[in-house]
């Protein structure tokens, strides 16, 4: 598959189905959804709206444009034209198995077809398809437009290479497919989850605790543990020194103490189900669930930035996520100017929510963000990609002046002119221009000086021949600009300029 797929099909539009949705747009993938539900627009275009906010907070890296979303009236429409087809139904195997008849009917012979089912297996749900090689088993994790870990269940019958094909695709919207290797009910994750569930039904229905006593344990324990190491490896560390042996000799004997209750089930009587409601209903019901959506979409956004920074667990996934982002970013912008005879477009973005302070206006940190990544889609453009970058070779931004002439609130656009004022063997002197808002009024201005260095020296080096070459083809073009007559001074003089 190429790396943007043209056309996705979405069957169901629910919690999943539309976070699903939501991640094949927001990476530039046109969506064809099929749901009979009433509300179904409605619904996706909330889930939609939290997810587009959430993507924005947690990466500053530049998104492709957003796809196309459409709904429409049957799966045919929805699949005739789909690369990749996400189905998203009740869990009922009756409903799901007419669906794929249905969905085979009609698909290209090429197109791949994924589940989000959380329990039934590929082979129940390939029954009396004439391609199950097609066919396996997509399961993701609420919000899907966030948690990055996506359980690709193939039966015997599914082609290694569309396995392949889709992990690839799942890969470059964020996500990382984890190959189950044997098929088996429930997967992997919900019979961890179903575990945990079990015991904590037990101990609401004993009295011992409350919904909000078991939540908090978790979040405020070993639901930290988990979020950046897992099982396995946080009970290596509790085993100290000695790793794993020593603590799989040390606890393991406990297993066999009658402690859990994972082979039964309390009965869901009326008298449980309401106390599991009333108790929930205190512990989160000041909220809508909108509102809670939005409250755990920040809260993953914090983590997951938090581990980028390291980076590890969902954070390298997201590091990665990013780097792929920024890299299409400036391969597109590398290809928008063949011949510099004017200032650069090199990058575009827009005054997000989190851009903004209490007045509702773009923050001066925001906009030495906006010109920061300018000045990275300048460098892609000049030469400086991955593979210079590893030859130990770059270039560092040593000054900046940054002049803020006009105000700008959020969601309006901004676009920034990049023009090369001079340069030398080892240094590039660049002027960026914004302009946004409304009016595309000039909002701002930066100078940078940027020093070619030798990063595993750590001193300043002469650039590669390509970054030269490059530099003078822009710079017979820049040299018979105008220069501003702001470039190249200073910070006002107050005493002897006035304001």
């Amino acid at each position: 598959m190429s790396e943007k797929t043209s056309v996705t099909a979405a069957i169901g539009g629910g919690v999943i189905g539309g976070g699903w949705i939501a991640r094949f747009l927001l990476n530039g993938h046109d969506v064809n959804v099929y749901d009979p539900h009433p509300d179904a627009q409605r619904l996706v275009n909330e889930v939609l709206s939290n997810a587009e906010r959430a993507l924005r907070r947690m990466t500053m890296a530049p998104l492709p444009t957003k796809g196309k979303l459409t709904f429409v009236s049957s799966i045919a429409e929805a699949v005739r034209d789909a690369d990749y087809i996400q189905e998203s139904v009740p869990e009922r195997l009756d409903l799901k198995l007419k669906i794929f008849a249905e969905i085979e009917k009609h698909a290209q012979p090429d197109a791949m077809i994924g589940s989000s089912t959380s329990g039934f297996r590929p082979t129940q749900l390939a029954e009396g398809l004439k391609t199950p090689e097609r066919l396996f088993v997509a399961h993701p994790f609420n919000p899907v437009y966030l948690l990055p870990v996506v359980e690709v269940v193939p039966s015997a019958m599914t082609s290694p290479a569309v396995v392949e094909r889709a992990s690839a695709f799942l890969t470059t919207i964020g996500m990382k497919p984890l190959v189950v290797r044997k098929e088996i009910d429930a997967h992997i994750a919900d019979r961890l989850l179903e575990a945990v569930w079990r015991e904590g039904l037990w101990l609401v229905n004993d009295g011992i605790a409350t919904t909000q006593e078991i939540d908090d344990v978790i979040r405020f324990g070993f639901g930290l543990r988990w979020a950046q190491m897992g099982l396995f490896e946080t009970y290596r560390i509790a085993g100290g020194e000695a790793g794993m042996a020593h603590f799989i000799a040390q606890f393991g004997p406990a297993l066999k103490w009658p402690w859990t209750k994972l082979m039964d089930v309390p009965e869901m009587t009326d008298e449980l189900i309401a106390t599991i409601a009333s108790q929930s209903d205190a512990q989160s019901g000041m909220h809508s669930i909108r509102e809670l959506e939005r409250i755990r979409d920040d809260n993953l956004v914090a983590i997951m930035q938090a581990l980028k920074a390291k980076p590890w667990g969902a954070g390298e996934i997201l590091k990665s996520y990013e780097d792929g982002l920024y890299a299409k970013a400036h391969a597109h912008a590398a290809t928008a100017n063949t011949e510099p005879s004017g200032p650069l477009a090199l990058h575009t973005d827009r005054v997000r929510e989190d851009f903004v302070d209490y007045n509702g206006h773009m923050t001066e940190s925001r906009y030495l963000q906006v010109f920061g990544d300018a000045t990275d889609a300048f460098l892609h453009y000049i030469g400086m990609n991955t593979d210079y970058l590893a030859t130990g070779r770059s270039m560092y931004t040593v000054e900046t002046h940054i002049r803020h002439l006009r105000e700008v609130k959020m969601g309006e656009p901004l676009r920034v002119e990049t023009r090369l004022l001079g340069y030398d063997s080892k240094r590039a002197r660049i002027l960026h221009e914004l302009f946004g808002g409304p009016g595309d009024e000039l909002l701002a201005t930066a100078e940078h000086m940027l020093l070619h260095v030798d990063t595993k020296k750590s001193t300043a080096s002469e650039m590669g021949e390509e970054l030269r070459r490059a530099l003078a083809n822009i710079w017979a073009y820049h040299k018979t600009l105008e220069t501003p007559d702001y470039a190249g001074k200073p910070v006002r003089n107050i005493a002897t300029d006035g304001l």
